[in-house]
């Protein structure tokens, strides 16, 4: 055995905090992996061993033990032999010997939907300026949630400690129900509720159920980004459908000729532009995928926060019983690490969904869940909720005011009246994405409207606003280093989306 000298002789690090048995097992896992060690050669005795390393023969005891508890070894009444590993684990040529690009190459393919999830910029989690969807984190009432959570804590301790319903808390599906009879206009029981991790489980959770691979998908275009990674993960066929004033569009070829399994949404406040869907066209949405068998996915994830007008009712409850799933969040209304939300399914689909649910899903965040609905009926929820209307309305008024002041770029400004963000347009000669990533070196996260548009065209060149986490006294300076970017960008003669 000529590679054993070198490999087993060599002493251990007696000064180092790992255990010797430790040190001792992974050096001959890792000879036997590499293929110095083949299989059927014999491993020196634990006394003869112990001596050459300078260790007790127990050390060398346990090691031995655990590399046959693991497979690596076997015993007979001759000793320890190198066992016969599958011939994957160390073909002729090793890993570490392969060029860089073949040893990549010898990895496991990956699925191929991954090729549809277009990478987004990261952005560091305290790079909140201008940020969409970060709510005003330090207006957060803590002291009221913590209250609500202490007071699970006492009363509700070993059964919070279990899994709970797979569906959720009943009494929070309970006082979502009713928070959203009051507030949207959602005709539901508790029993149509149930409670997610944030919106994107939900929107997971009805592809999932809804739709087989394949089957067509219309989406909004632009839209929510989470959506489209949902729907590409399912394996389906998304169709972008252009905005109008009145939301999405659609005629009755679009549904000849590319009929949806199910609609994606977000009627009242299009994310990102911000539009409002007509009650005529949801109607008409309605009508056409009761005809064609279809799902609407209606997400309504922010639209807590009206800041013009009346509020604007859901469309799941303009007609009984209407092919609407309902997806809402707590992570705009409370605040994103909580990842709370829910889904509201038609009634005529419960009786079939809840055992495939109840298989699904394993419940848990029972502190948390029972937390939120003691937040909800108390009216904790109801008064934050007015509070942060007041605020995303004056920090709104005061971006657009700035832009208006300070951009020094001909824009248009679009949404703002509900929610946390709104878009400004300007000329494609500013390519977004640059100015975005521009952005982003100089402390600032507003999203390339581009970004979000499955059939970028020129009219998509802009930029998304965040406000809800960025302090009145900052928008001006903000603004006006946005202007000195916008004038530093390469321009660009043509979109390239």
């Amino acid at each position: 055995m000529n590679s054993q000298p070198s490999l087993l002789e060599a002493p251990l690090d007696k000064s180092s905090t790992e255990p010797l048995q430790r040190q001792l097992c992974a050096r001959i896992k890792s000879a036997i992996v590499d293929g110095r060690l083949p299989a059927g050669v014999r491993l020196p005795a634990t006394r003869v061993l112990a001596q050459t390393l300078a260790i007790s023969r127990n050390t060398v005891s346990i090691a031995y033990e655990q590399l046959l508890t693991e497979g690596y070894v076997l015993s007979d009444r001759q000793g320890t032999v190198v066992a016969t590993l599958r011939p994957s684990v160390f073909p002729h040529a090793r890993r570490h010997d392969l060029p860089r690009s073949e040893a990549l190459l010898s990895h496991p393919n990956l699925a191929d939907r991954l090729k549809s999830l277009r990478p987004t910029a990261s952005v560091a989690a305290d790079l909140t300026a201008m940020r969409p969807g970060v709510p005003a984190l330090n207006q957060f009432p803590l002291a009221q949630w913590r209250k609500a959570l202490d007071n699970v804590t006492r009363t509700d301790t070993p059964y919070m400690l279990n899994y709970g319903d797979p569906l959720g808390q009943s009494a929070l599906r309970s006082a979502i129900a009713e928070h959203l009879a009051l507030t949207r206009g959602v005709h539901c029981e508790a029993a149509q509720v149930v409670i997610t991790e944030g919106a994107q489980e939900a929107l997971a959770l009805c592809v999932r159920l809804l739709t087989n691979p394949g089957d067509t998908v219309w989406m909004e275009d632009p839209g929510y980004r989470g959506a489209k990674s949902a729907f590409y993960a399912g394996d389906v066929r998304v169709r972008p459908m252009r905005l109008d004033t009145e939301g999405l569009q659609f005629t009755s070829s679009d549904w000849r000729n590319h009929t949806p399994r199910v609609v994606y949404t977000t009627p009242s406040h299009q994310y990102p532009l911000g539009n409002v869907m007509s009650v005529a066209r949801r109607l008409a949405l309605i009508a056409a995928a009761q005809a064609h068998n279809a799902w609407i996915i209606e997400d309504d994830y922010d639209s807590e926060f009206r800041l013009e007008g009346a509020p604007i009712g859901a469309m799941q409850g303009l007609v009984d019983d209407a092919p609407v799933l309902y997806v809402g969040t707590f992570s705009k209304t409370m605040f994103p690490a909580l990842r709370l939300g829910f889904l509201v399914l038609p009634t005529r689909l419960l009786a079939r969904l809840e055992s495939p649910l109840r298989e699904l899903l394993r419940g848990g965040h029972s502190h948390e869940q029972l937390a939120m609905a003691k937040f909800i009926t108390s009216g904790q929820f109801a008064r934050h909720l007015a509070r942060m209307r007041r605020l995303y309305r004056e920090r709104q008024q005061v971006l657009r005011h700035a832009l208006t002041q300070h951009l020094g770029v001909p824009h248009s400004l679009e949404g703002g009246r509900c929610g946390l963000h709104f878009c400004v347009r300007f000329d494609a000669m500013y390519p977004d994405t640059a100015v975005a990533e521009a952005a982003r070196r100089y402390g600032m996260a507003p999203q390339a409207l581009s970004a979000f548009a499955l059939s970028a065209t020129p009219e998509d060149n802009g930029l998304v606003l965040g406000y809800g986490n960025t302090p009145i006294e900052t928008m001006v300076s903000l603004v006006s280093r946005l202007r000195r970017i916008l004038h530093s960008v390469e321009l660009k003669p043509n979109f390239t989306g």
